[in-house]
């Protein structure tokens, strides 16, 4: 329970680090959430629709991040950050269900789903906060309320406009992603300071990895059931098995020293993980959602030519997977692997001529890049050696 009059909401730096059960639960709705958005980016061929997906993915994201990161300053076992949670869970299945926003009804749901979970956590915060006499914790959830309320207006106002909606709620996210970048500055308030975001602890790491291997998952998940629903046939199965070797690899490229990286960024160089781990490792979400439509389109149909749209899922879903993978390793160590990420380029070689393939081959040609960048070794090493230091701050 938390205890009035004491700063028993923030989480203690010699607590406990792992995620809790209820943290996990949380993700596991997410990712939900995820893979509807792959099964969109799949049925739906039109690109300003694959547009608006990745607007909603980004939402969707961004409310996890900011969720994951109160659970990183604040005590997970508390009552108010659990119900924060619960609350947050509530509004990832109501985005979920609104996700094909067909219906101006959906709409709605999706913005007062993704509005009220922000609000909700912020008044929570707020209210608890000042009832513990806690001023500089109080202080940081009310510029993170007050800017939520500041998008929140306009994502309000997009669902209530029909024409102009997905223009007005591509300003509401860059009002969010920008604010957060900029350390929330508020009027009176100011920003939050850096050494707020010092107090980076394994947990986030913990977190960040977790959600991203869940989120593999759908690469997976996806087009298992296509195939469930499908004749069961040789080449539909081998599109599954590549689909399964494709997640592997990437979960191979993306676990390969994140952790330590994290963690050696957040002693050396601390506050940089915390900042730029929401804008890299959602590069790395709107890959894994990339790959798991575009093998759920193979597996529907694994056989004749590949269309261009196609083409450009099958490719670009891990090769996005693998810059954002490689963003993330040089805005931490100033490192990138380049002698392995060369590997990505035969897929694009083969593009003028993938056309006429099919999408199967396509997929297959794409794991097999993916297999070497892991399993091909480097002479000089540089990128694999022990005692990885960080990039230097400035």
């Amino acid at each position: 329970m938390t205890t009035r009059g004491t700063p028993a909401l923030v989480r203690r730096l010699d607590g406990s680090t792992r995620a809790t059960l209820l943290e996990l639960l949380f993700d596991v709705v997410f990712v939900a959430a995820l893979a509807q958005t792959s099964k969109l980016l799949a049925d739906d061929m039109s690109w300003p629709r694959s547009g608006s997906v990745a607007l909603m993915l980004v939402a969707i994201w961004w409310t996890w991040s900011v969720t994951s990161t109160t659970t990183e300053f604040y005590d997970p076992q508390q009552r108010p950050i659990q119900l924060i949670l619960m609350v947050a869970m509530v509004g990832s299945v109501g985005m979920a269900a609104a996700l094909p926003m067909i219906t101006p009804g959906q709409a709605a749901t999706f913005a007062l789903a993704y509005v009220g979970t922000h609000v909700v956590r912020g008044v929570v915060l707020v209210g608890t906060l000042y009832r513990q006499h806690h001023r500089s914790a109080m202080a940081r959830a009310t510029r993170f309320l007050f800017w939520f309320l500041v998008s929140g207006v306009l994502w309000i106002i997009g669902a209530a406009t029909d024409a102009d909606r997905w223009w007005i709620w591509t300003i509401a996210i860059a009002i969010d992603l920008l604010s957060a970048a900029a350390r929330y500055p508020t009027p009176w308030l100011g920003r939050v300071p850096l050494d707020q975001y010092d107090r980076t602890t394994a947990h986030l790491g913990e977190r960040y990895q977790q959600f991203v291997i869940l989120a593999l998952g759908d690469i997976i998940l996806v087009p298992t059931l296509e195939l469930s629903r499908s004749e069961f046939d040789s080449l539909r199965i081998t599109a599954l098995l590549c689909a399964f070797v494709i997640m592997l690899l990437l979960w191979q490229i993306y676990v390969y020293r994140a952790g330590e990286l994290l963690e050696t960024a957040a002693a050396s160089v601390p506050g940089r993980s915390t900042r730029i781990a929401p804008y890299t490792h959602l590069v790395l979400l709107v890959g894994v959602a990339v790959t798991a439509a575009s093998v759920d389109l193979v597996v529907d149909r694994p056989t004749g030519s590949t269309p261009a749209r196609w083409l450009m899922l099958i490719i670009g879903g891990p090769l996005v997977f693998v810059l954002g993978r490689a963003l993330f390793a040089y805005l931490l160590s100033g490192r990138v692997p380049w002698g392995r990420m060369a590997w990505q380029l035969l897929p694009l070689l083969l593009l003028p001529w993938a056309g006429g393939w099919p999408p199967v081959l396509v997929t297959a040609i794409v794991a097999f890049a993916l297999a070497a960048h892991v399993l091909v070794p480097r002479s000089d090493r540089r990128e694999t050696r022990r005692g990885l230091g960080p990039r230097p701050a400035g």
